[in-house]
């Protein structure tokens, strides 16, 4: 499964983006995605993820009621709404994706996933 991810771009604090990530190939009900960032000179943290078997979602404590991840089935995409973005929400964003349905706890590491996007670079400007 190859991911395409994108709509990174330079914005200022407190606009809005939406990032996109397309898998290759057809994603069914089983399996989940997430969304991780990398700032410079930094980890990789997680953001957001979303178990695809019952739609649950989960999200970082920094971008939690700002951050919504959603999928289009129809489109076989995942995306990422950041809204009121903050300078330190700059990094390179990354979408990911297993086939499996790892323990909640797992999820919010990047052990699990099978498949990584290239990235998109966002950058908030203050």
């Amino acid at each position: 499964v190859q991911l395409q991810a994108s709509g990174g771009g330079l914005v200022q604090t407190g606009d809005s983006l939406r990032l996109s990530c397309a898998p290759s190939t057809r994603t069914d009900s089983t399996g989940t995605m997430g969304w991780f960032r990398q700032a410079p000179g930094k980890e990789r943290e997680f953001v957001a993820a979303m178990r695809f078997s019952s739609g649950t979602k989960y999200y970082a404590n920094s971008v939690k009621g700002r951050f919504t991840i959603a999928r289009d089935n129809a489109k076989n995409t995942l995306y990422l709404q950041m809204n009121s973005l903050k300078p330190e929400d700059t990094a390179v964003y990354y979408c990911a994706f297993t086939t499996k349905t790892p323990i909640v706890s797992w999820l919010y590491t990047s052990d699990p996933y099978e498949y990584w996007g290239q990235g998109t670079l966002v950058t908030v400007s203050s």
